[in-house]
């Protein structure tokens, strides 16, 4: 009897700027090979700069491993994507729940070589200052339209709040096969597969400085926080980066075997 394909879906931790890209770079190529990685999905929102993509950026990844990226309220800060965002080819999707009329999709249905993988982001309401609908709401609508259409299923909830986050993987356990929280910059431990079969985590974490605030110099968060006053964030910093991570490994028909961290420094 033919032993039974186990498939691994790897989720890199928003990116940010030059140094999360060259983190990816240097360690992507060699861990694909060595957990036997079948697809890749990163959050690149921040990989530009700290902010937003660019399609020069966004090949970079492409070249070296990446398969497909999700994003976040991050992604309009370089109005010149908005044009690939609107192309069907175009590998990366924006939160759904944006207004319809927001540049690109929130969802897409991607082919694999494992089948049909559903791709979906949203962005959570409580604490961040965006025009968006309820991911509750919108996630519900998705899976209704998209029922049938595909084999397996990843959303990137990307939120600020850890209630909201644990409360949405909730309720879409046993909906979706893989939930994994972003934003914070901050990775949690609390990588588990939920009652009913979902994978779930609250945050991914990072890639990109160890010594910064969330990917931003040091030095500038120090002094907006003893001053006050506002600064203009600078993401090119120097100095060792972290690769956080977390791979599923899950059967064809969709049952999640293990979700676990791979964390790695440079």
């Amino acid at each position: 009897m033919a032993t039974k394909k186990i498939i691994k879906i790897l989720f890199i931790a928003d990116i940010v700027g030059k140094p999360g890209r060259r983190t990816v770079k240097q360690i992507l190529p060699d861990l694909r090979e060595e957990e036997g990685i079948d697809f890749v999905v990163a959050n690149g929102e921040n990989m530009t700069s700290g902010h937003g993509m660019t399609k020069g950026c966004m090949d970079e990844l492409l070249e070296v491993g990446v398969d497909f990226f999700t994003s976040g309220n991050h992604i309009w800060k370089k109005p010149e994507f908005f044009t690939e965002l609107e192309k069907k080819e175009t590998p990366v999707v924006r939160p759904a729940n944006y207004p319809e009329d927001s540049p690109g999709v929130g969802y897409k249905i991607v082919k694999t070589k494992f089948g049909k993988l559903l791709i979906v982001n949203l962005l959570g309401r409580e604490g961040i200052n965006s025009n968006v609908e309820s991911p509750f709401k919108t996630i519900d609508e998705i899976l209704e339209k998209t029922k049938g259409k595909y084999d397996l299923s990843l959303v990137d909830f990307h939120a600020e709040v850890t209630s909201e986050k644990v409360a949405f993987g909730l309720y879409l356990d046993g909906r979706v096969n893989v939930v994994v929280g972003t934003h914070t910059h901050v990775p949690t431990a609390d990588a588990r597969i939920l009652k009913k079969g979902t994978a779930y985590i609250s945050d991914a974490g990072m890639t990109g400085p160890i010594e910064s605030v969330l990917g931003v110099r040091a030095d500038i968060i120090i002094e907006l926080f003893t001053t006050g006053i506002p600064q203009k964030f600078y993401h090119e910093t120097e100095g060792p980066c972290v690769f956080n991570s977390v791979i599923v490994e899950l059967e064809k028909k969709g049952k999640i075997i293990q979700i676990r961290r791979i964390d790695k420094e440079i």
